[in-house]
């Protein structure tokens, strides 16, 4: 079929007037002006009229399972309270209330323009399930923690890997993710970063969130390190240095590793990332939430890490009066923006696209409107000046006019 649009935007590519797609099969053939394509009588067309085409956006994190939790819990004081309120209002879930606050996520980020999410699962149980309902492209991180178990490190993996093993999808795929420094203990991050080095897997861990994690490590002390020793956590792995540098003490760095968040950083840890060629996933209107310190973006770029966006989980997204809060790409370019002046509209949606594509080891192939890659792409209303492309994009707010992945409509265009 070809794509015809007023404005394809291939992100690696400048943008294109009156512009079109040619996908065969699941695969991008070629992008062009429309002039010069030679449309034959066995090609569909679909002219989808005033709108831009661009990539499917990437979501490098998010927690799907929590999506219902949206506007129900206030920010809190420090981090650790907010961890006793979302383990209070885990409790009284049943297996139905998260498969049914997967499903509405999963729906948001389908809507909103995102064809591929980094997802960390709490609930295997709901794969592959929840995975068939849904056209998004899914990356499921099962998380381990093991502290207020007591469980051995490598039972917690072999039961990872053994869910794994059994997850088998021709679009989706599980990768795993020991929750953080704190919720683990340093026998499981050396198992995973073996492990997952042998068999070529995505790690994603939360690392440097807080404050509170940042004193924890760098100096044994703390709010953070008195309540997990209450908790019988063995804390020998604190004063070490930053919870980044105890990730590389426990070859917890590399290529195949999502950090999130990394709000938190001491000397030398930015170059401790992009030596190991370490992505970072920033989520600004989690940031925002918890109101941690300043994200030092710069830092980390001019090291030459690799900077890509996520959504988090709703749990830690504000309301808006009345209004919950949803799942949303573009809020978070919005969010990044308005706290980032220095941040151009084509860098903020780099991050969203090809970037993200980068960390989830899919370059290439997502992400970009490029001949072999795949067809996964999003249309949305268009009627600014060509001059002014991203930052109009950028300025998007609503649910997207079409979606496809992988060569299918996810969202039909309107005919």
């Amino acid at each position: 079929m070809i794509l015809r649009a007023k404005i394809i935007l291939p992100i690696t590519a400048p943008p294109i007037e009156d512009g079109a797609v040619f996908i065969d099969g699941n695969k991008i053939r070629a992008v062009a002006p429309w002039k010069d394509l030679r449309p034959h009588l066995r090609e569909k067309v679909f002219d989808l009229g005033e709108v831009v085409l661009l990539p499917g956006l990437v979501n490098a994190h998010c927690h799907l399972d929590y999506t219902d939790m949206a506007g129900e819990l206030s920010p809190p004081k420090t981090f650790t309270d907010w961890i006793g309120a979302i383990t209070a209002a885990k409790s009284g879930w049943s297996y139905s209330d998260y498969a049914r606050s997967w499903l509405r996520g999963a729906h948001q980020l389908l809507k909103s323009g995102t064809t591929t999410v980094a997802d960390i699962e709490c609930m295997p149980d709901l794969l592959p399930e929840v995975w068939d309902a849904t056209p998004l492209r899914i990356f499921s991180f099962l998380e381990m923690t093991g502290i207020k178990s007591k469980r051995a490190p490598k039972d917690i993996l072999r039961e990872a890997i053994e869910t794994m093993d059994s997850l088998k999808h021709p679009r989706h795929r599980a990768a795993l993710s020991p929750h953080a420094p704190y919720s683990t203990l340093p026998e499981l991050l050396k198992l995973t970063a073996r492990t997952a080095q042998k068999r070529k897997w995505r790690v994603s861990i939360h690392v440097a969130e807080s404050t509170q994690e940042f004193e924890m490590f760098q100096n044994a002390h703390g709010e953070m390190h008195d309540w997990l020793k209450r908790n019988e956590r063995d804390n020998s792995d604190c004063g070490l240095g930053s919870p980044v540098a105890h990730l590389a003490r426990n070859r917890l760095l590399g290529e195949n590793v999502l950090a999130i968040h990394v709000n938190c950083l001491a000397r030398g840890d930015a170059t401790l990332l992009a030596k190991n060629k370490t992505h970072v996933v920033h989520c600004p209107r989690s940031h925002d939430y918890f109101k941690h310190p300043k994200f030092e973006r710069e830092r980390l770029a001019n090291a030459g890490v690799n900077l890509c966006l996520g959504t988090d989980s709703l749990a830690t997204t504000r309301k808006t009066g009345k209004q919950k809060p949803e799942l949303d790409m573009f809020a978070e370019m919005r969010a990044l923006a308005d706290s980032d002046k220095k941040l151009s509209a084509e860098e903020i949606l780099q991050m969203v696209t090809v970037n993200g594509a980068r960390a989830i080891g899919l370059a290439k192939k997502i992400g970009e409107l490029s001949p072999n890659a795949s067809a996964d792409l999003v249309a949305i209303p268009f009627s600014g000046k060509p001059a002014k492309i991203y930052e109009t994009v950028l300025a998007h707010a609503g649910n997207v006019t079409a979606s496809m992945i992988e060569g299918r409509w996810a969202i039909p265009p309107i005919s």
